[in-house]
């Protein structure tokens, strides 16, 4: 058995501190606690073991010290807090790809495992021309043809326009006349005649020229019975010889509109209707009743 080396400081100091006394020329142990055995003896195994060390240490030839370090880098787990664990979800797995199984056997590519999540979906065959057509002996069904589109209504025809009222009218409309305005006659107080007559036969009806009020309606001497209209314009329109009156004095009328009838009474030769145009309601004072009803547009004298 070699030597003991000697102690170096620190084993000094560990055996100055310990319960137990080294010899250093026997190498052996004395207990200093007699009173108590079981601690005296655990005190004896625990200085054997640091005594063994410190030679271990002290004689690097007769053993090794080696530091084992983790072989997984990191922290401990023990010392860092626990993490949530990772929520499941599917794993998509990759393609499968060719490969060779050893001793040159034949391509395993057929077990493979494939993720469903990774086979293309099956594409519907197309259908072909001959798989649309229909058969032979079976004609294709006709389309309804779409019912025609119902006509509209003509639109109902506007109802006509009432015509509208005259203005103005002649006294007896297409009456032909017997003795024009303004003739030269003695045996007229004027000395000319001063209306124009229409040769008419008697109960012929006479018509207002105009929109008027009935000033006078009677016996009028020589006129026989007459009626006078003061027209719109204020001129004023005299009908003499009539055989019956039809409107009174005061009322309104309008053109075309029936005073009375033709007549043979007054100062007259046969039947017919003296008709004057006065500018006051006075004899004399008179104007061409034919060229005063052709300028208001009334026509067939």
């Amino acid at each position: 058995m070699p030597p003991v080396p000697p102690l170096g400081p620190a084993l000094r100091r560990l055996a100055a501190a310990s319960p137990l006394r080294i010899d250093r020329n026997r190498a052996t142990v004395a207990p200093l606690l007699r009173t108590d055995p079981h601690r005296a003896t655990t005190a004896a195994a625990a200085s054997a073991v640091i005594l063994a060390g410190a030679l271990l240490v002290a004689n690097p030839g007769s053993a090794s010290a080696q530091t084992v370090t983790p072989t997984t880098p990191g922290s401990s787990a023990f010392t860092v807090p626990q993490g949530a664990a990772p929520t499941p979800s599917p794993v998509q797995v990759a393609g499968p790809s060719r490969y060779t199984l050893p001793h040159d056997h034949d391509s395993a590519q057929e077990f493979v495992a494939v993720a469903v999540n990774l086979q293309a979906p099956e594409q519907p065959a197309a259908a072909t021309s001959a798989d649309q057509a229909p058969p032979a002996d079976q004609a294709p069904a006709a389309e309804p043809a779409p019912a025609p589109a119902p006509e509209p209504e003509p639109a109902p025809a506007p109802a006509p326009a009432p015509a509208p009222a005259p203005e103005w009218s002649a006294p007896v409309p297409g009456a032909p006349t017997s003795n024009p305005y303004g003739i030269r006659n003695p045996e007229y107080a004027a000395g000319y005649h001063t209306g124009v007559d229409f040769a008419v036969a008697t109960g012929t009806p006479l018509l207002a020229v105009g929109k008027a009020t009935v000033v006078s309606a009677g016996w009028d001497g020589a006129y026989g019975k007459e009626v006078v209209l003061r027209l719109a314009d204020g001129r004023y329109a005299q009908y003499a010889h009539m055989s019956a009156v039809s409107v009174s004095r005061g009322d309104r009328v309008s053109a075309g509109e029936q005073i009375g009838r033709s007549g043979n009474t007054g100062n007259s030769t046969g039947p017919h209707l003296h008709f004057e145009i006065r500018s006051s309601n006075r004899y004399g004072a008179v104007v061409n009743p034919i060229a005063y009803l052709a300028g208001h547009g009334v026509t067939g004298f």
